[in-house]
């Protein structure tokens, strides 16, 4: 009977317990710093000169996509409550497949496009008030990245097989992720999207290649995944 009469007393208590709160002052420090690693897709998005849409099987070049590789550092430097500017440089690698209508020879038909990127980007954070050990947040803002696999000084183009792109890229992003607080660190898996802005496309020497004869214009699309230590 001791032990009921307890719980009576005790169980209205039990609700009100409060959770242990980790890192608490954490988004007060002014500046940040952690690293991230991931994997990304990339697409291409084609501008044509012309396009048969009665036919899009003679005009219509199709992207192969495969998964890739990001790894790079953060930097976070607070400007307000819930309001962040960061600075997140690091790497970006995949490979891509153009495959070219018209074409018999597996070797005319699809040109390998290989992506490895410098990437450089400077983004705005808005985090909600933060809920016991997680708060929900978006970020957006501009990234360059530099091409290391671009072919922009071969003198060989496609009818050799040499897929050529400008090396320089500005892209412009928008994400969302989550904070996770635990006892040591901050934990934040995100997923962006990066749509560049300039085109790309180095056409070959012939006007009339049959490559890049009918394009105007080659725009990169990539969606990000990242888990973020910090």
């Amino acid at each position: 009977m001791k032990k009921i009469i307890y719980l009576i007393f005790i169980f209205p208590f039990l609700g009100k317990a409060q959770p242990i709160i980790n890192l608490e002052d954490f988004d007060y420090q002014k500046f940040q710093w952690g690293y991230y690693f991931g994997i990304n897709s990339l697409d291409f998005r084609l501008d044509y000169e012309r396009f048969d849409y009665t036919n899009p099987s003679l005009t219509d070049i199709q992207t192969k996509k495969s998964t890739g590789f990001n790894v790079g550092l953060t930097g976070d430097l607070r400007l307000v409550d819930h309001l962040s500017l960061r600075f997140e440089p690091g790497l970006i690698y995949n490979k891509r497949h153009l495959e070219f209508p018209n074409f018999t020879t597996e070797s005319d038909r699809v040109h390998e496009v290989h992506s490895t990127y410098i990437y450089i980007p400077v983004l705005v954070k808005y985090g909600t008030k933060r809920w016991n050990n997680f708060k929900p947040y978006i970020t957006g803002g501009a990234s360059v990245t530099m091409n290391l696999s671009a072919n922009n000084k071969s003198q060989a183009d496609n009818s050799e097989g040499k897929f050529r792109v400008n090396p320089t890229i500005f892209f412009y992003e928008l994400g969302v992720g989550v904070d996770f607080y635990t006892p040591h660190f901050r934990f934040s898996p995100s997923i962006r999207g990066l749509f560049s802005i300039n085109n790309e496309l180095i056409p070959d020497k012939n006007p009339a290649s049959p490559w890049t004869g009918n394009l105007r214009g080659l725009f990169t699309r990539a969606i990000v995944l990242n888990l973020t230590f910090e």
